[in-house]
């Protein structure tokens, strides 16, 4: 179990929202085009990953795991972040956020699942209310950067029309999620699978950044954090 200490934004206003994560699921392979989705899984293919038996999937994740740190450690210099829009349900409410599905890409060739164990789930430390989004969601707007030997790059650009809506994702993992009855979802936090990237293979660096625009508001939640290889005892 963790505990997020997160803001709310609604207008102008911040609310300041506790939420306890007691488990947490990350979905792969989740565009609504079946084009872009065997995209993704050639770019996968690329770093040795096979492709999955089920298509939309889900990976558990320890509920540890989630972070709204700007610095995540790794263990190996074949990693890279993912950016995803990030759903947070409470009892009464749902909460979005922005993240990455950050993934040792080396394991990941190995087992998917252990891979996603590897690295944090990272977050924005500020949401919406998804009332607030669903009568213009698929207007809203994935992006990321890769920050690289001093440079940043356009790494990721789509809208959230690319991928399962969020009621379609809710009810997909009701529909897969042990324990219970599959109703009750509360203090789950569901990652939403990715949109394809922009450049010509995955992408490692020093930094990621992802955001989440809503072009009606013209807001904009914010991810980014540094990543340091942790350094051995020789």
């Amino acid at each position: 179990m963790k505990i997020l200490d997160l803001k709310l934004k609604r207008g102008n206003l911040l609310k300041d929202v506790r939420f306890t994560v007691e488990r947490m699921v990350n979905a792969g392979y989740a565009s609504r085009s079946q084009e872009k989705v065997w995209k993704h899984i050639e770019e996968l293919k690329e770093k040795g990953v096979p492709a999955p038996d089920e298509i939309p999937t889900l990976y558990p994740v320890a509920s540890y795991l989630i972070t709204t740190g700007n610095t995540i450690e790794v263990v190996e210099e074949d990693n890279s972040g993912e950016v995803e829009y990030v759903l947070l349900i409470d009892k009464d409410d749902v909460y979005v956020g922005v993240g990455s599905d950050h993934t040792d890409r080396k394991l990941e060739a190995i087992s998917i699942v252990k891979a996603k164990q590897m690295c944090p789930n990272v977050i924005s430390s500020v949401v919406w209310l998804y009332d607030d989004l669903k009568d213009h969601w698929d207007q809203l707007v994935l992006r990321s950067w890769v920050l690289r030997q001093g440079e940043r790059i356009l790494y990721q650009e789509g809208d959230l029309g690319e991928l399962l809506s969020a009621s379609d994702l809710i009810s997909f993992v009701r529909k897969k999620m042990k324990g219970g009855d599959g109703k009750n979802l509360r203090n789950v936090v569901i990652y939403s699978g990715t949109i394809p990237i922009k450049t010509d293979r995955i992408l490692a660096g020093e930094g990621f950044e992802a955001e989440l625009y809503d072009p009606v508001t013209k807001d904009t939640l914010e991810c980014k954090y540094n990543i340091e290889l942790l350094d051995f005892i020789s």
